[in-house]
């Protein structure tokens, strides 16, 4: 790490949603938030809570050398689209682990963010 960056993440026990053109895309209270400097906190959810078959894959790539190369997908719900609202590190580098398998939405790119002050619901 560059000497003053840092990463960290945490579990969220609060339950966070995501909708786009009236569908949910992520209902989880397995989202992990992660903390780097420089950057306000984004939250990663686990792909298993993802409704992946809204989500298209896009030739979009960055390189973060924190975390790796970043995957983008697109929304698709109803011929309403996203373009590049998700992305996540597939394969980040060994000190990112904490992410793999989880994804990232751009705020502005989605209806919806509801996220419960308590992670009890039911």
């Amino acid at each position: 790490m560059t000497k003053g960056h840092e990463i960290t993440t945490e579990e969220m026990p609060r339950r966070v949603r995501v909708v786009f053109a009236g569908e949910t895309i992520v209902d989880t209270t397995k989202a992990r938030l992660l903390h780097e400097t420089g950057i306000p906190p984004v939250h990663y959810f686990p792909m298993s809570d993802v409704r992946t078959d809204l989500l298209e894959p896009s030739e979009q790539r960055s390189v973060c050398p924190f975390k790796g190369q970043a995957s983008y997908w697109s929304i698709a719900v109803d011929g309403r689209r996203a373009e590049d609202a998700v992305w996540g590190y597939e394969d980040p580098i060994p000190e990112r682990s904490d992410i793999k398998g989880h994804v990232a939405f751009y705020r502005d790119r989605v209806d919806e963010w509801l996220e419960d002050q308590e992670g009890n619901h039911g």
